[in-house]
């Protein structure tokens, strides 16, 4: 999947992103913060900002403890809620961390990683596709 699109606005609490396969026609629109949202759109566009904010030092971490991370894993919906996970490459080991989507793609979006979605949760998420 890829992000298709982010859309931003005032007149709300929530705000949306899209999410296109890759390969094919199923989207998946995810609900999220105005912050997560906020900051997918400045890491998207690399606009700078004057101290690291939450994302910023998670992929610090990661990189400073050496970590890769390889992809972003959106893995479950329960009860209207996507859950995902981050797969994060570390001293020759997989380890999957719990992740909401939003976030996982906010950390992920600028380093271009990929994102998969696993086929049950599209299913459910497009019950009529």
């Amino acid at each position: 999947m890829e992000l298709a699109r982010i859309l931003i606005t005032e007149t709300r609490e929530y705000q949306l992103i899209e999410l296109r396969e890759v390969d094919g026609e199923r989207r998946l629109p995810i609900v999220i913060g105005p912050y997560e949202a906020a900051a997918i759109e400045r890491r998207l566009k690399g606009s700078p900002i004057r101290r690291p904010q939450t994302h910023d030092l998670l992929a610090n971490v990661i990189e400073g403890l050496d970590g890769i991370l390889t992809s972003i894993n959106i893995n479950d919906l329960k009860h209207d809620t996507y859950y995902a996970q981050l797969v994060i490459e570390h001293l020759g080991q997989t380890r999957l961390i719990d992740s909401r989507p939003s976030d996982a793609i906010a950390l992920g979006i600028a380093s271009e990683v990929p994102i998969f979605v696993e086929e049950h949760v599209l299913e459910s998420s497009n019950p009529e596709a």
